[in-house]
């Protein structure tokens, strides 16, 4: 049971790009889990009018807005993923309103369970809220076959997202548990329904 959320156990669900954080999430959340999608926090805290747009803009410029007036995140993707600094510079803005919305999400879960997927779950503040951690992994052949035939990005820029994350080694180290997504949709789920099954009650 998490201690900073008396009656709830809170997985931390991580793992590099492509490695099929999403897939795992959608399995335990067919399980029961209330599910908190940490990216999709950071797209929203970004929006015109949202805690952090200003501050991004002043940081990067207007070249990042996109014709709608919104920040093009496909430009500004462009410009951090080559360049660790500005990478940084973003997640300084960012990352505290990721965490203020977060926290807001977990205290009306209704679910006993909730799962927070966040590729740099263990490098930030996130790494203290959560009970257990659970790292989705696969090669990294499959990593950039993905990220190439699924999303659509070329070979070098698949490369440099990968390049540009954390090491995978470090995220398995610290994991409680291990779930391998390179076979087939319904082993990955064996797995998932395995662990859901140790988990104690909250």
């Amino acid at each position: 049971m998490s201690e900073r959320y008396p009656g709830k156990i809170i997985i931390g669900l991580t793992g590099n790009i492509a490695t099929g954080k999403s897939l795992v999430m959608s399995m335990l959340a067919a399980l029961g889990a209330a599910t908190i999608d940490a990216d999709a926090v950071a797209h929203r805290v970004i929006l015109r009018g949202g805690p952090t747009f200003n501050a991004i803009l002043a940081a990067f410029g207007a070249e990042i807005l996109g014709a709608d007036g919104e920040i093009n995140r496909a430009a500004l993707g462009k410009i951090v993923f080559a360049d660790a600094a500005r990478l940084k510079t973003l997640e300084a803005i960012t990352h505290p309103a990721i965490g203020r919305r977060i926290d807001e999400l977990i205290l009306t879960a209704a679910s006993a369970v909730v799962v927070i997927e966040a590729i740099k779950l263990l490098e930030g503040r996130l790494a203290g809220v959560v009970d257990t951690i659970w790292v989705v992994d696969c090669k990294p052949e499959t990593q950039l076959r993905r990220l190439v035939d699924q999303r659509g990005l070329s070979d070098q820029d698949a490369r440099l997202r990968i390049a540009a994350q954390n090491s995978q080694a470090d995220k398995l180290r610290q994991a409680d548990v291990i779930i391998i997504n390179d076979g087939t949709v319904d082993q990955t789920r064996a797995q998932v329904t395995r662990h859901w099954r140790a988990l104690p009650p909250p």
